[in-house]
């Protein structure tokens, strides 16, 4: 029945009895999580030849010892009646209904091939584990990955169920269950302790209420009243679903447009036709206020997020698969929510690269949603104010159905948005502060008029570097070429230097490390200096501050925005978590307080989030009567991307960056090479060889162009050396038969990783 199979075969020899009780009609094809190669076949005894189907859990005998081992079923069919006796039974049948579909089964398939994984992983990604159902309330403990060790997990050397664990935890954005996680990882609560000795996992505390299964809510809501730009759109979408096939629509609205509502009243119409759909939206943008807009016009909503233990996540699965449930909304995993009759998904801010998975299966929704609803003949919709440039590329060229909102709902005007150009400013004035003489006065003015004001500062910290004006040395992290960034402590205590990508931590010198002198400069702005100077100049003022080192509680970025919502908090400071989504009326002023932050990353990407970023936080303002403005402080005013945000002009900037981009996405296809190791040269080398190989194999590909091997912009992190390459093609999906030769074919040396990413979004 399948082609790789020897390595498993039985000897005759070694038990001639092996198949008098087996019939040599039916094999199954498994494949396992971990197992080299594959898939296997294995042989159906006759007693189980009737519970069996693709798309179960079978535990079968594996290797010479015959340790039984779970494996999924992906194929069932007609032994080879010359060579029955060769295959090994199965032990059982785990599942007594298919977890996947054949459609999903398919899905994933094409998740291995595209994304160079292994089937297996990819089946392990898709399928959560079921465990035994909670009752009441009770205290759980919470594990959340330390900030920095994602960016590089694959560099840290871990014992085996330890680095499972990371690897788990890297892939989701909140903290999860210990429970849940130890379940996951196949491992005692051990792996855990020791992970959070290392300082590679935080724990926290959280009392779990069973209560929030029920998913009651108070009254149902009635339709809004759609402009006519909004019934348009909704009339586009309406179409496509009555078509019966796959059409991708890009929802492109403005800020405040109400695109959410053109979502729910089109996927209104799919549960009326008996169907259910999919939202998908940032997992940072799951907030009550999300989940009450979709619980209040739908009677039965599973909503998914990183909170769920393991035990509500397979009630809700088992909900969604049993058809129970109209309406699953939840962050990039809820792609794979097993819908029998599925018949639209919406992919919401379907810019955001949070929607690409940075570990293994390194997928993004956005493409595995396209796939999905090929695959059931279902429309798509991607919205965003601000869509990133392969989805709109896709739609200038037709491939995608284009529909737009460029008016904000209620005849509401956008903001008003202006530029101060820090380099007159604090010429001008001699201010050290992060905020501005023109800001100040429009904070004063806003909180005199009862208003909100939020300030945007992408990083996070007190200071951003800890430099000696004497010597000029920058105090960087001893096992990563990064600067130290000064963090005071919340309550008391000692000034700290904190590495952001490995989470090395030092008491904050108060001479230079290297010359000794004792007039160490503490120089750049933070979030943590911001929310001080903000203290300070608006004493009295209720301030809030929002980033990874406020929020790193269960819960605790939901009752932030809750006292922001209720007005007990006036000024809200934080990074980008601020900037998505958020819809308070209140809020009658945004300042961006430095637009430059990603501006001029080493990243073909950059000009675009920085256009993305700044137009999405000013549109969290003038949503309300009293109106809005934005001010954005920029060393760079004239900047293209600066210029159409400023003006809300999102094809003016698409217009101007595309001819830029020629060479690179949305017009080719990047793969990236990324090769890791403790020595310097030998990593060099090795990640040359890999390029060599590349370049070998592939002849008929004489459009390929390799950029690299060179080091990572951030060459050392975690004691180990990074170099990187570039594989860029005319078209998706054109490398990954080489690509997946090079995965067999090569070993790792000692001491050095590699591994590969399709269509990377981060090139640091």
């Amino acid at each position: 029945m399948n082609q790789y199979q020897p390595q498993f075969f039985n000897d005759p020899e070694d038990d001639p009895s092996a198949a008098d009780d087996l019939s040599p009609g039916q094999a199954v094809t498994v494949i396992f999580s971990e197992a080299p190669g594959g898939p296997f076949d294995y042989l159906v005894p006759v007693e189980l030849q009737d519970s069996i189907s693709p798309g179960q859990r079978v535990r079968v005998p594996l290797g010479k010892s015959n340790r039984l081992v779970t494996g999924y079923s992906v194929a069932v069919g007609p032994a080879d009646p010359k060579t029955p006796w060769k295959l090994k039974p199965i032990d059982s049948v785990i599942d007594q209904q298919p977890l996947l579909t054949s459609n999903m089964l398919e899905l994933t398939r094409w998740m291995a091939d595209y994304y160079v994984a292994g089937w297996g992983q990819v089946l392990e990604a898709v399928v959560p584990a079921g465990v035994r159902s909670s009752a009441g309330t009770r205290m759980v403990t919470f594990y959340q990955l330390a900030e920095g060790v994602a960016a590089e997990l694959e560099k840290i050397k871990l014992p085996p169920k330890q680095r499972r664990v990371v690897e788990l935890a890297a892939g989701r954005q909140q903290p999860t269950p210990s429970r849940q996680l130890a379940e996951e990882a196949g491992c005692t609560q051990a792996p855990l302790k020791s992970l959070e000795k290392k300082g590679l996992l935080v724990a926290s505390q959280l009392r779990v209420h069973q209560d929030e299964l029920a998913e009651q809510v108070a009254g149902r809501e009635a339709p809004l009243e759609l402009n006519s730009d909004q019934q348009a759109a909704l009339s586009v979408i309406q179409q496509a679903c009555q078509r019966g096939e796959q059409q991708t629509v890009l929802l492109q609205g403005v800020t405040g447009s109400g695109k959410t509502e053109v979502y729910i009243q089109a996927i209104e119409q799919v549960v009326r036709e008996g169907r259910q759909a999919i939202v998908l939206v940032p997992e940072i943008s799951l907030t009550p206020q999300t989940r009450h807009r979709f619980r209040s016009r739908f009677d039965q909503v599973a909503v998914l997020h990183s909170h769920l233990t393991n035990s509500e996540r397979h009630w809700h699965w088992r909900r969604i698969a049993n058809g129970e449930v109209q309406v699953v909304v939840g962050a990039r995993s809820a792609v794979f929510a097993p819908t029998p009759r599925l018949g639209l998904v919406v992919l919401d801010e379907e810019h955001e690269p949070s929607f690409k998975q940075e570990t293994i299966p390194r997928y993004h929704a956005r493409d595995v949603a396209l796939k999905r609803t090929k695959l059931e003949g279902i429309p798509l919709i991607l919205g965003s104010a601000t869509p990133s440039l392969e989805s709109w590329q896709r739609s200038v060229e037709g491939e995608f159905t284009l529909a737009q909102l460029p008016r904000r709902v209620l005849g509401r005007p956008l903001p008003e948005v202006a530029t101060i150009d820090l380099r007159n400013e604090f010429g001008r004035s001699g201010s050290r502060g992060a905020i501005s003489q023109p800001l100040y006065q429009a904070m004063r003015q806003a909180l005199d008029q009862q208003g909100q004001v939020i300030l945007l500062l992408n990083r996070r910290g007190f200071s951003t570097s800890i430099q000696c004006p004497a010597c000029g040395n920058v105090v960087r992290c001893p096992k990563c070429d990064v600067a130290l960034t000064h963090h005071k402590p919340s309550s008391g205590g000692t000034d700290r230097a904190l590495c952001h990508y490995c989470e090395h931590e030092s008491i904050a010198p108060e001479t230079c490390p290297d010359c000794r002198a004792d007039s160490i400069r503490y120089a750049g702005q933070g979030t943590q200096r911001l929310e001080a100077e903000v203290r300070a100049r608006f004493a009295g003022v209720p301030c809030l501050r929002m980033d990874s080192d406020t929020m790193r509680r269960p819960n605790s970025h939901e009752q932030a925005l809750a006292r922001f919502r209720d007005g007990e908090v006036k000024i809200l400071v934080g990074t980008q978590m601020i900037a998505k989504g958020l819809d308070f009326p209140g809020v009658t002023l945004v300042g961006v307080v430095n637009a430059d932050t990603s501006l001029h990353f080493p990243d073909f990407r950059a000009a675009e989030r920085t256009f993305q970023l700044v137009t999405q936080v000013a549109g969290r303002t003038g949503r309300g009567d009293l109106g809005g403005r934005v001010l954005v402080q920029t060393f760079s005013p004239g900047h293209p991307a600066i210029q159409a945000a400023v003006r809300h002009q999102y094809e003016a900037f698409a217009d101007k960056e595309l001819p830029a981009r020629v060479g690179f996405p949305p017009f080719t296809s990047v793969v990236r090479l990324i090769v890791r190791g403790e020595d310097e040269q030998r990593t060099a080398d090795f990640a040359q060889h890999l390029v060599n190989q590349v370049k070998g194999q592939v002849d008929d590909l004489p459009q390929l162009r390799t950029l690299g091997p060179a080091p990572a912009p951030i060459t050392r992190l975690r004691d180990k050396y990074r170099f990187h390459a570039l594989l860029i093609s005319e078209e998706p999906g054109q490398l990954q038969p080489m690509l997946k030769k090079l995965v067999q074919q090569e070993r790792n040396p000692a001491g050095i990783q590699w591994v590969i990413d399709v269509d990377p979004m981060s090139l640091l």
